[in-house]
């Protein structure tokens, strides 16, 4: 594949601004092998439709997706809307011949995600879902650190994702309705950390071992906090915790991988730092090194790109990043890291439906039973 990519944009909200931002600006500071074309943007309203479109970038605008997708020069779908839409979009778009990247969780229910990415198996068109934290340098660092063998044998991890706005005086966001979401925290922020640990590790979760769930505000028909046990299929444990009421938290997410020979840990709140612990290092000067991850020039992932070695990047530019790659893997190139598709995304929604499942059960519950299910 070669030239242009024509993308329809379908969602104009929160996610619909960081994706356009993202395929504007991607040709500024990289150098594609493709090159984006924001063809036009599908949402409900038409007249706020048609404003988001000039504002962003956008060709065009439609509350149709059906024209969209009868649009030859859009080859590229890229689904941004609430999680309850997401299969009856994508599988359009797939059966209308386009590639599609679709945000994360791959669906609001495990059965919708099951049909989708059984959807992508058949279809011509490429899949990518949007776990864009996977473009955050410094967790793509952890990964080939990982990869190199540095901290050996992972024994133990711990990853958390907390916010606070999740309360009584929150807005009745569709976040908060079982209808539309599927669940709360879990799918819009465990999918997040279990992706992470699965990309920095190169490890699966294979047995969810215990699993609270819990709602506290009435009004919400989905969870307010998950917090779950795991096993990991090199052997190590793992904890994994998300919640929207961890009071003076904005959003604080990161993972703590301990291995025989080291350890890792990053956390958003300092996005452009990684620190590892070399556990073989002269016991005089053992301790945790902080590493800036600004360099391009040292082999930081996609920073050089960007600004001199010490100008931190932020939340955006993973979407950036994510379009690059996008980009890059439709070309037939290899992408800077890998990018997950409908059935990696598929084995994420795997983890979070048996978490759910033995907090039911209140048992151990492997995730391949849903999984061969």
């Amino acid at each position: 594949m070669t030239g242009t990519v024509g993308i329809a944009l379908v969602g104009s909200k929160f996610m619909g601004k960081a994706h356009s931002n993202a395929w504007q600006q991607v040709t500024r500071f990289f150098d594609p092998p493709l090159t984006p074309v924001m063809r036009t943007v599908v949402a409900r309203d038409a007249i706020a439709t048609a404003e988001f479109a000039r504002r962003w970038g956008w060709q065009s605008s439609t509350t149709d997706l059906a024209v969209a997708l009868a649009d030859p020069e859009v080859t590229l779908v890229d689904v941004c809307t609430p999680n309850d839409v997401h299969r009856e979009q994508a599988v359009a778009a797939l059966e209308a011949g386009k590639h599609v990247a679709c945000e994360k969780p791959l669906a609001g229910t495990f059965a919708d995600a099951k049909a989708m990415a059984k959807a992508a198996k058949s279809a011509t068109g490429n899949t990518y879902v949007w776990f864009s934290y996977r473009r955050v340098p410094a967790i793509a660092l952890a990964r080939t650190l990982v990869g190199q063998g540095r901290i050996g044998e992972i024994r133990h991890v711990r990853a958390v994702y907390a916010q606070q706005w999740g309360g009584p005086a929150a807005p009745a966001v569709w976040r908060f309705d079982g209808g539309i979401a599927g669940s709360g925290a879990h799918g819009d922020l465990n999918a997040h950390i279990v992706d992470a640990v699965r990309f920095v590790t190169g490890e699966e979760i294979v047995e969810v071992s215990g699993s609270i769930t819990k709602t506290f505000v009435p009004s919400h028909t989905v969870d307010d906090a998950v917090l779950f046990l795991a096993r990991l299929s090199g052997g190590g444990v793992a904890t994994f915790e998300a919640t929207r009421l961890a009071t003076g938290f904005h959003n604080h997410h990161g993972f703590e991988i301990h291995g025989e020979l080291g350890a890792l840990r990053f956390w958003f709140d300092e996005m452009p730092y990684l620190d590892y612990y070399d556990a073989t290092a002269e016991p005089l000067v053992r301790g945790w090194t902080r590493i800036e991850v600004s360099d391009g020039d040292a082999g930081h992932p996609w920073v050089g790109s960007w600004w001199p070695a010490g100008h931190p990047i932020g939340y955006e530019h993973t979407f950036t990043h994510q379009a690059f790659d996008i980009l890059t893997a439709l070309s037939g190139a290899e992408p800077v890291a890998p990018m997950p598709d409908f059935a990696e995304a598929l084995v994420v929604q795997a983890v979070l439906e048996t978490a759910l499942e033995s907090a039911r059960r209140g048992t151990p519950v492997e995730v391949g039973e849903l999984l061969l299910g």
